[in-house]
């Protein structure tokens, strides 16, 4: 028995009979209705999980307009209902029509027990599925609202800084596409949080797909999402980032890792606006703004025919280059006083910092950028016995690895030999050694591959 609620709408008193003793084995609830107005009056006063329409609803009405017409009613008042309509066997304009009309599929009389039942139990699937992400499109509204952001970090007075604020001020109320290209640590989200903002859709919800590592079935659902058993540990059904903000942003990090066959795949998605999940056949229309991230150059991947480049005109309607901190280093006393109030709420410390110390900071080259400038005043925070960080609270360490034995010509096995002693100096954890040579954690597996270690 499944948990549901069902209504059907048949002007045909046999029919509807025949169907609710059927279906009222196998599912909880199931109600019965002869004409558009006792349906509409249901719909009012019970929560209904799938809709049975017969299309034509009264026998002078033809091709299917009353269907239609009551279909439209109910999805006004309930944009996510799931409709199957009901149409006569053979006739396929009629089921042609359905279709088009946005059915979310439709069965035929007489039919047969066991397709009706799969026809109706898939319907049901579908609409739980809805409210479950509607549900979670809700949350993360809220989630939303409520958080702020730290969208200080991506404003300051360097000329680098506003120019890229003007931008986005020009670019964040269209719908256009926008890549983010800029090194590690730089703050390539916040900017596409900072751009969702201000748009048109900042009451809708924002998504973020991480693909950096994922391989492609994972990928792959975490764009489109999957039906239970559709991949390995796929044990419940599970929205995918476009459906869970097909109005909203959804933000691509890492999107030039994904493979070869899911980049064509995310082209189609793109250029027709509709998703279907993993394992199943039920296709979704979006409407997403995405915002994409990388620090790869995805021009050259195209040149190299390593990235597709119908997918990459597809995202690269405004492209915005994220300047790195040493090219903004005048924000930098802005984002030592930001960090640091922020760190004081964090541990209940009320600690200054000298103008030496500033000083020293403002010579580091700060190749993780703002992530690491970050971790550097919290690491001298929660160390700090005083209530000002001075020039000693900051060691910086060399990034540089002494090899030994390794030819200085031979630049591969100088790479080979650079990576081993990095995974060697990090206990073989490979996130560490990836920060330590200032690659990201992909590219760190791509040339552990490459190079057999």
């Amino acid at each position: 028995m499944v948990n549901g609620n069902l209504l059907i709408v048949d002007d045909n008193e046999e029919i509807l009979v025949a169907l609710m003793l059927f279906l009222r084995e196998h599912f909880t609830k199931v109600h019965t209705r002869k004409n558009p107005q006792e349906a509409l009056d249901c719909l009012h006063s019970e929560d209904i999980d799938v809709f049975l329409l017969d299309m034509n609803l009264s026998p002078e009405s033809s091709k299917g307009r009353d269907g239609i017409e009551l279909k439209n009613t109910i999805r006004r008042i309930n944009p996510h209902a799931v409709v199957v309509f009901i149409v006569e066997w053979g006739d396929a304009e009629l089921a042609n029509a359905a279709i088009k009309a946005g059915a979310n599929n439709f069965i035929q009389k007489p039919w047969d027990d066991l397709k009706l039942l799969a026809t109706v139990k898939s319907a049901m699937d579908l609409s739980k599925s809805r409210q479950l992400v509607a549900s979670l499109r809700e949350q993360q509204r809220k989630l939303h609202i409520d958080q702020h952001p730290d969208s200080q970090m991506i404003y300051g007075k360097s000329g680098a800084i506003k120019d890229l604020m003007r931008t986005v001020g020009r670019i964040a109320g269209t719908d256009a596409n926008v890549i983010i290209l800029g090194e590690n640590g730089t703050g390539k989200e916040l900017l596409a949080r900072e751009i969702h903002r201000r748009s048109e859709r900042k009451a809708e919800v924002f998504i973020k797909a991480d693909l950096g590592s994922l391989s492609e079935s994972k990928a792959e659902s975490e764009l489109f999402g999957h039906v239970k058993g559709a991949i390995a540990d796929a044990f419940n059904d599970k929205p995918g980032s476009f459906e869970m903000a097909p109005e909203g942003t959804v933000f691509l990090e890492g999107f030039t890792s994904i493979t070869q066959s899911l980049q064509v795949k995310l082209v189609n998605v793109l250029k027709n606006k509709k998703i279907t999940r993993l394992g199943s056949n039920i296709a979704m229309d979006i409407n997403a703004r995405i915002i994409s991230a990388t620090n790869m150059f995805p021009q050259k991947m195209v040149l190299d025919k390593t990235f597709n480049k119908a997918l990459l005109n597809h995202l690269n309607t405004i492209r915005i280059n994220l300047p790195p901190l040493r090219s903004r280093m005048e924000d930098l006393p802005l984002l030592v006083e930001y960090f640091l109030k922020k760190l004081d709420e964090k541990y209940r410390k009320n600690i200054g910092i000298s103008h030496g110390a500033l000083k020293k900071l403002e010579k580091h080259h700060w190749p993780g950028n703002i992530r690491e400038l970050n971790n550097t005043l919290e690491r001298a925070v929660i160390l700090a016995d005083h209530n000002k960080l001075s020039e000693r609270d900051f060691l910086f360490k060399s990034r540089l690895i002494p090899v030994e034995g390794t030819a200085m010509v031979d630049l591969k096995q100088n790479e080979k030999a650079i990576i081993r002693k990095a995974i060697e100096l990090n206990g073989g954890n490979l996130s560490r050694a990836a920060r330590h040579l200032g690659i990201s954690r992909r590219t760190l597996y791509n040339k552990i591959t490459k190079y057999e270690i």
